[in-house]
């Protein structure tokens, strides 16, 4: 009978078992990385957000990995923080990828707290009366954003409000706390091997822009045009000794759904003040003294650092002196290459792409690009007094003129020499300009140059009106009247520029001269 139960017995022992865990693994550094920015397709001309760009790269890095027979939880850290998991691509494992995961809870103080809530911890803290730092046990009630509330053999109390140093200890890190982002995939092997995979993905938080430093020649009206190229990382990630390129222009890119920020990684503890009502922050702002005499809004009279501050008792600030012009170009300097209709701008050597930090890598070198002096002013700002008339410096941006390359849009700064020095002379944002197309850079206004502008004619359909120039500069000068409306008898020859069509008219020095024209009416 045993005989016969036993074949039974081992069916049974060898029918189906529960599948076991996958086993996690952790793959090497990353290596041969590659970071390819592209601008915030939003931004426009603004200026870059330093705190989080509003941009994205495309990452592309290898890693070597050992894996187990079966299945495996591969873990990739130090990705990028904004990462796009449903862009992520790994390549070179067995079996592909079956599952993809992005642990976005990263180890922090306020990191642990959040993860040990109702879990107890171990506090420690200073004695009031003896001076001897004691340990106990705590249980972490609520956390950590308003301060941390625990519950100690005294009751329940908030961490930091005992007015003596205390701290918290804990048992150990707890599971899916990493210190760095981190993607997770599923993998599968029918045998453990060492393979390289290569991981490529999207992630937000990246921008870059183009600064451009220009410097007036003083004899002649020409520009020496310098660019920095500027790359923004506005993650906690850094990447070192890798291919940098960014994107010039707009690609066909489709909205992502936003990834999830990262918690705030400090620990923040506050506490109600222990004493009356009658210390509240409002009683004390009725009974300040000073603010008696009814000179509360008197900036001289804020409070700096428990005392009052006196009027005299700080050094006025200084004026802002106008940053440095650039230094000679250095040997490395951003390539540009062709992408499709796009322009990719290749840096030629490896760099360090710092956490949360900007670099900056020459980008544009063009010494005496010719640049034509213009005073434009628009017809809409005109009015009967005399005002100055803004100036322009335009060129073309073609070889013949000294430029004839893409221009990247970004923030220009123009200076001009003075006693040995360069000065700030005017400051803007300049738009994408590819070549063949008119370039303007503004040079503020100048007083010796002064406009009027007056209604000498109104008729139903048509409205006439003169602008006086005049001009007590010791040189001729080239002015212009750009009209936004539509001319009447407009003259053969006439230009159309961004502002409207430009009356151009030259002043001999010291001397005026006047603009008649005639702008129709819309009823």
């Amino acid at each position: 009978m045993l005989g016969r139960l036993l074949p039974l017995l081992f069916l049974i022992g060898a029918g189906p078992q529960p599948p076991s865990s996958p086993v996690a693994v952790a793959a090497g550094e990353a290596g041969n990385v590659s970071v390819t920015v592209y601008r915030d397709p939003d931004r426009g001309e603004g200026a870059m957000d330093r705190r989080w760009p509003g941009g994205y790269a495309l990452i592309s890095e290898t890693r070597t990995v050992t894996i187990p027979a079966g299945d495996s939880v591969i873990r990739f850290e130090g990705v990028a923080e904004g990462l796009l998991p449903e862009t992520a691509i790994v390549t070179g494992l067995p079996k592909g990828v079956r599952e993809k995961n992005r642990d976005a809870r990263l180890l922090s103080p306020a990191g642990l707290v959040d993860a040990y809530l109702k879990r107890r911890v171990h506090l420690v803290r200073t004695n009031r009366k003896t001076g001897k730092v004691n340990e106990q046990d705590a249980v972490i009630q609520a956390g950590p954003g308003g301060g941390v509330i625990l519950t100690t053999p005294q009751g329940i109390e908030a961490l930091g409000c005992s007015g003596l140093p205390e701290r918290m200890r804990y048992d150990g890190v707890p599971v899916g706390l990493t210190p760095r982002p981190t993607l997770s995939v599923l993998a599968s092997s029918d045998r453990a091997m060492t393979v390289t995979v290569q991981l490529t993905y999207m992630a937000q938080g990246f921008d870059w822009g183009a600064n451009y430093v220009a410097h007036t020649h003083r004899d002649d009206d020409k520009i020496g045009l310098f660019a920095w190229l500027t790359v923004a990382n506005g993650g906690i990630q850094s990447f070192r000794d890798a291919r940098l390129q960014v994107v010039a222009g707009r690609p066909n890119k489709v909205a992502n759904a936003p990834s999830p920020r990262r918690p705030d990684p400090a620990l923040h503890l506050r506490c109600w003040p222990m004493d009356t009502t009658s210390t509240h922050p409002r009683y004390l702002f009725e009974r300040l003294p000073w603010m008696l005499d009814g000179s509360a809004d008197d900036e001289s009279n804020i409070v700096v650092t428990g005392y009052r501050r006196q009027r005299g008792a700080f050094p006025a600030p200084m004026a802002m002196m106008a940053p440095p012009p650039p230094p000679p170009p250095p040997p490395v300097v951003a390539a540009q290459e062709e992408l499709g209709d796009l322009k990719l701008y290749r840096v030629p050597i490896r760099v360090d792409l710092a956490a949360q930090s900007q670099k900056q890598v020459a980008m544009i070198d063009q010494p005496a690009a010719a640049f034509a002096r213009v005073y434009a002013a628009p017809m809409l700002g005109g009015r009967a007094t005399p005002q100055a008339m803004p100036l322009v410096m335009r060129a073309r941006n073609i070889a013949d003129e000294g430029l004839g390359l893409p221009l990247p849009a970004g923030g220009l700064a123009l200076f001009a020499p003075q006693d040995g020095q360069d000065l700030l002379i005017g400051e803007r944002a300049m738009a994408d300009r590819a070549i063949g197309e008119e370039v303007e850079i503004g040079a503020g206004t100048s007083p010796d140059v002064q406009w009027t502008l007056v209604a000498i004619q109104r008729q139903r359909k048509q409205t006439r009106w003169r602008a006086t120039i005049s001009n007590a500069r010791a040189v001729d000068i080239r002015a212009e009247i750009l009209v936004p409306g539509e001319l009447v008898d407009r003259p053969a020859g006439l230009v159309r520029g961004p502002g409207g069509w430009r009356l151009p008219v030259t002043v001999a020095p010291n001397d005026r001269a006047t603009l008649d024209f005639a702008v129709k009416a819309y009823r």
